[in-house]
């Protein structure tokens, strides 16, 4: 190549790095892709986004923390490599987290620093840490969750109980993740000679993966199935993830087959987790599943009243009573609600009303004051689209009126907390695979094409708002 030519080429090269375009990470994603196996690839580097390539500095982010730490842990040393091997040095490589990857989230830039010996162990301690507010006394027990609360206790005080595994499923910030450390932690103060693991799916997965890697499979088998206690959190996690579910499943029978307690939890039943296979559905149902309702009225006031006196907050009856009626959502949202006004009332020395209430809490308020439907969802679409009401629920298969109906399913999916069944049966009844299928579309199309990637923005703006 002629050297003027040459040259030419890397000013333009260096101009596109440096816009936020980087003409070698291609490149190096496609070789990484061909390098590694196929869960390896999507888990751990598709979701990496290219931020900037200044001399020998690389920038990346990632969605979140976690992702953020187990690519600086495990492949950020590859990526340097695959970068070495095009003919790039790398002397510098930082990964940020960015939210949606859109606003860069402050101080979560972490810098990789090459290690002169490789761990040679696939795994750390494989229970995550129990935090020590979640135990039974601070329960807030009422009609919606004391079926899982008396089925929790069970497991926690007795040797051996008759339902194996304890199944418990309900909506985010319901009180599963209460419920499973308060059992680790009772299990623990009786016999602390008991291997109790808690962990979530997602760290399951993370771990297999690990092992995969470091070729330590049968240390990780071992390891797994040695637990006297197996906690999963979130089990919905490991839909999709074929390999990481065979090797769940396999767990799964030898830790019942030993008689060792299993404790799983989910955001649906083990019959509506669509994705999983059918056996490993029906292992999850052989025990007692057990549901978490929705918060009553006389469950919120409970909890309310509880985690305002353990706050030293001194509230109102009028108060309580508001924020009972107006944060219907789940104990997450009130418990923040309340550490907001508690700041708020420290700062500003003033007693926390009714109205000083729904000015602290204005953007919660106003999110928490409707619930969006699956016909509002139809209506507004078929607006966008210029087409009937009728056609979310006809036969017709048209292009026409076939991309708005799964336009329509992927926001009732994003949007809704209802299930895919129920979905489905507001779209002229049907199948639950079908609504799958037309997430997974809408998905899909989305990459490729940005005026349907804008239609679905501008509807959920619109949803969202109204």
């Amino acid at each position: 190549m002629a050297p003027l030519l040459e040259e030419g080429i890397k000013i333009v090269e260096d101009e596109l790095h440096q816009g936020g375009i980087d003409v070698s990470w291609s490149k190096i994603t496609s070789e990484l892709k061909k390098s590694l196996d196929k869960d390896t690839f999507q888990n751990w580097i598709k979701p990496i986004y290219f931020e900037s390539r200044i001399d020998t500095s690389l920038t990346l982010s990632v969605p979140t923390r976690f992702l953020r730490d187990w690519i600086i842990k495990n492949y950020a040393s590859v990526i340097k490599k695959a970068y070495m091997d095009q003919g790039h040095s790398i002397d510098k490589l930082a990964i940020l987290v960015k939210e949606n990857n859109d606003r860069i989230i402050p101080g979560t830039e972490v810098i990789y620093e090459d290690k002169d010996d490789e761990e040679d162990t696939y795994y750390d301690d494989i229970s995550a840490p129990l935090d020590p507010k979640f135990t039974f006394d601070n329960f807030i027990v009422g009609k919606p969750n004391e079926l899982a609360y008396a089925a929790s206790q069970r497991v926690a005080q007795s040797e051996v109980v008759s339902f194996n595994p304890l199944f418990l499923y309900g909506g985010v910030g319901l009180g599963k993740t209460h419920l499973m450390h308060a059992v680790a932690w009772n299990i623990k103060k009786r016999n602390p000679k008991k291997n109790v693991v808690y962990l979530t799916a997602e760290k399951f997965m993370y771990q297999f993966i690990k092992a995969l890697r470091f070729k330590n499979i049968m240390s990780f088998k071992e390891q797994f199935r040695s637990v006297d206690v197996l906690m999963i959190d979130d089990v919905q996690f490991i839909i999709g993830k074929d390999n990481t579910q065979e090797e769940f499943f396999h767990t799964f029978n030898t830790l019942i087959d030993k008689k060792r307690q299993i404790i799983i939890s989910a955001d649906k039943s083990p019959a509506d987790l669509d994705g999983i296979e059918d056996r490993l559905k029906s292992r999850l149902g052989w025990g007692l599943v057990a549901d978490i309702h929705p918060l009553t009225y006389e469950l919120r006031l409970g909890i309310l009243q509880a985690k305002a006196e353990h706050k030293s907050l001194t509230l109102e009856q009028e108060v309580i009573e508001f924020l009972a009626n107006k944060i219907t959502n789940n104990v997450r949202e009130m418990e923040g609600a309340l550490n907001r006004l508690a700041v708020h009332a420290s700062i500003q020395n003033s007693k926390i009303s009714v109205d000083l209430v729904k000015d602290v809490l204005k953007d919660l308020l106003r999110t928490n004051s409707r619930k969006i439907t699956i016909d509002e969802i139809q209506k507004k679409v078929v607006e966008h689209y210029n087409i009937k009401l009728s056609d979310m629920h006809s036969p017709r298969r048209s292009r026409s009126i076939a991309r708005p109906r799964q336009v329509a399913m992927y926001l009732a999916k994003s949007i809704t907390t209802r299930s895919l069944p129920e979905i489905g049966r507001k779209f002229g009844g049907r199948d639950h695979t079908t609504v799958i299928h037309a997430i997974k579309t809408i998905e899909e199309i989305m990459v490729n094409d940005p005026n349907l990637a804008e239609d679905i923005e501008l509807l959920t703006r619109i949803l969202q708002t109204s």
